[in-house]
């Protein structure tokens, strides 16, 4: 069954977050999902606190930019996720926005070689190596984590262009693809990824097709068809289940930017689109 869950988008502020994961957890929602756009919310600290406040949900990253992390420090803080929440934590890495990656000083002049040895290198410390490399950017000496996850973890990797997804169905367990990806295109890259995870524009409510309409527009995608969801349950589980048949394993619905009722959007997805999604 394809899995089914919400974005928390990090224009809403921090203290937001509690009553939405709350929501989206009590009405047994199978995922949410937070960004870590520069220079708005951690998404490391917001995923401990969602995993704290909540039971069953899983909590995933879309995305952490490697340039700005060194894989040790990741590696022990994803380490500690897993093992204080097993099974409920999804971490996903890619190359970040290169003008923001440039405004702190990481920038890298080649991001793909980058995450090539960022995933491999945080991979090998998460099953519990003794970890020795040194990549063109990736340096470890005989690093081990003294507390590694127990059981197996999952790491994806966030594409838009070919080469990182090329890259990331060669070196992840998964991969992202961002919101206003068509089916298409998720149909053209299952065959390489080991799992698919797409985010979908979704509105519902009385004002659901003039928030969408701002929200294309702002993306640039108004031109684009079948990215979209809004309406009834109905109506966005139609568009769910285009992406399921496509070869989505999971379809997270990305509310717009003004979405008014976060929590009852939480709501929404589980009590009353999961229903119709197959």
């Amino acid at each position: 069954m394809t899995t089914l869950g919400v974005v928390f988008r990090p224009q809403n502020p921090p203290e937001r977050l509690r009553s939405v994961a709350r929501a989206a957890d009590e009405a047994g929602l199978e995922e949410l999902w937070l960004w870590e756009d520069c220079f708005l919310e951690s998404g490391i600290a917001t995923a401990a606190a969602a995993l704290a406040w909540t039971d069953r949900l899983a909590v995933g990253i879309g995305l952490l930019p490697v340039p700005l992390r060194n894989v040790a420090v990741l590696g022990m803080e994803a380490a500690t996720l897993h093992r204080l929440f097993p099974d409920r934590v999804l971490l996903t890495l890619g190359h970040g926005v290169q003008d923001w990656m440039g405004q702190v000083g990481a920038r890298v002049d080649s991001p793909l070689t980058l995450l090539r040895e960022h995933v491999e290198a945080l991979r090998a410390l998460l099953a519990g190596g003794t970890v020795t490399t040194s990549g063109r950017y990736v340096k470890l000496d005989e690093v081990k984590l003294d507390y590694p996850p127990v059981g197996a973890t999952r790491i994806y990797a966030g594409a838009t262009g070919p080469k990182t997804r090329a890259l990331a169905c060669e070196v992840a367990d998964g991969i992202l693809l961002t919101a206003g990806t068509p089916p298409e295109e998720v149909a053209a890259v299952r065959p390489m990824a080991k799992a698919v995870t797409v985010y979908v524009h979704a509105a519902t409510g009385p004002d659901g097709e003039a928030r969408m309409a701002r929200e294309l527009d702002f993306w640039g995608e108004s031109n684009k068809s079948g990215i979209a969801a809004v309406g009834g349950a109905a109506d966005i589980a139609a568009v769910v289940n285009r992406y399921k048949d496509a070869g989505a394993d999971a379809v997270i619905l990305q509310p717009t930017a003004d979405e008014p009722d976060l929590e009852g959007f939480a709501r929404f997805t589980a009590r009353e689109v999961r229903a119709l999604v197959s």
